[in-house]
């Protein structure tokens, strides 16, 4: 069902993440080794934050399923656009808070690497501010969503070595 993924689960040290089902989000790179990083509008979770389109995943979805669906309501970028090359768990899984059980458990983001042929044309919606195509080396120069700067050495490096294979170097 389409947004039954929507509303609030447990994350770590009494926090709240988006996401009753868990999250997606979509690592998108260039053969010239750029990444797609959206700048989060002020209303959202971890606002004025740089990271990569996404957001809930609803019942019926794979994490790459949520991810594109996620990126084409953010960025305009449609799934006929990209090719998905891998997708991992990278944050959680956080279990649910006896102390708060409005909250659903067992909350995890996934990363879902794709490759365009280029950089594409994007058309943000209200969730963003800015979408930019940033070079690897200049990712962690952008104020980051503190999740994505965490994540971001090891998503950095699988990245990486999906970019050489889909490029077969």
């Amino acid at each position: 069902m389409l947004h039954d993924g929507n509303g609030w689960a447990a994350g770590p040290d009494g926090s709240r993440l988006w996401g009753k089902l868990g999250a997606a989000g979509l690592l998108l790179l260039t053969p010239g080794g750029r990444v797609l990083m959206q700048y989060r509008a002020e209303w959202t979770s971890c606002p004025l934050t740089w990271g990569v389109p996404g957001g809930a995943r609803d019942s019926h979805e794979t994490a790459a399923e949520a991810a594109l669906r996620e990126s084409e309501e953010e960025t305009g970028i449609t799934a006929d656009q990209v090719r998905v090359l891998d997708a991992e768990v990278t944050a959680g899984p956080y279990p649910a808070d006896p102390e708060r059980p409005e909250l659903t458990g067992d909350w995890t983001y996934t990363t879902v690497y794709a490759i365009a042929d280029h950089e594409l044309e994007t058309f943000p919606n209200a969730e963003s501010l800015d979408l930019r195509w940033v070079p690897f080396d200049e990712v962690t120069d952008l104020p980051l969503l503190p999740a994505f700067a965490r994540s971001w050495p090891g998503v950095r490096q699988r990245a990486e070595e999906l970019l050489r294979a889909a490029l077969g170097d």
